[in-house]
């Protein structure tokens, strides 16, 4: 089994402090990439103010959008809400999903964080994903971490293929160690280059963002850095390729 697998911030397909819509741009991004699984953060899947300015019909979600042809499955887990829409974590495959359930893993009432949990048949293989964005302080991110290992040991078997990606906002890498330590897993940028920064987008100076894997091998792993990608969010894509474990 091969896998390519991405994890991307895309800060609800919008520019900053301005609120203008760059959807189109990353959904170039994301087929550029050519991933068989990618874990989302901050998909904005209801935004009346864009189905107002004709960018979407009420219909045609940002995340069906962003999937197109390219990934024939997909599922949405709903964290935050507003009075114009919603958004959370998405998880885009090439491989069918055989179930998926969104967990809510807000540590307090400001910041508002999930952890969607799905399991993907790959060539007669099932496979667990987590898709998580942590919050901003530093012990909300620890007992969000426990938060994750009690699922993961509550839930997938120890000899399943397991993959967690997401925005951890773990820029000072305190949680490394406990999640590999728990889960038995490894984190793709350690294992081949040390660090790969993936924030801030034009400057990228901490991995905020990071992928653990267990049961696979980890053949490469790269950040997708550059004008374009700076131009797309305020992160850059971090990307593996993963092959069964020898």
């Amino acid at each position: 089994m091969k896998l390519t697998v991405a994890t991307y911030n895309i800060h609800k397909g919008v520019t900053g402090l301005a609120r203008r819509s760059r959807i189109d741009v990353v959904r170039q991004g994301l087929h550029a990439m050519d991933a068989d699984l990618v874990f989302l953060q901050e998909v904005q899947d209801r935004n009346d103010r864009l189905v107002a300015a004709a960018i979407f019909d009420a219909d045609h979600t940002q995340l069906n959008y962003l999937a197109t042809d390219a990934y024939p499955h997909s599922v949405y887990g709903q964290n935050a809400v507003y009075d114009h829409g919603h958004h959370g974590n998405a998880i885009l495959s090439r491989y069918p999903i055989l179930m998926s359930e969104n967990l809510d893993i807000s540590d307090h009432r400001f910041e508002q964080r999930g952890l969607l949990h799905a399991m993907i048949d790959v060539e007669g293989v099932e496979a667990h994903l987590m898709c998580v964005h942590f919050g901003l302080f530093a012990r909300s991110r620890q007992r969000q971490a426990d938060a994750l290992i009690r699922r993961v040991k509550s839930v997938v078997p120890a000899d399943a293929p397991l993959i967690i990606a997401g925005d951890f906002n773990d820029w000072n890498n305190r949680l490394d160690d406990r999640i590999c330590s728990a889960l038995g897993a490894v984190e793709v940028a350690h294992v081949c280059e040390g660090t790969l920064c993936t924030f801030p987008s034009h400057l990228p100076v901490w991995q905020l963002d990071r992928i653990y894997v267990r049961g696979f091998d980890v053949r490469s792993a790269q950040a997708l850095r550059g004008r374009d990608w700076a131009l797309r969010s305020d992160h850059v894509p971090l990307m593996a390729e993963l092959a069964s474990a020898s």
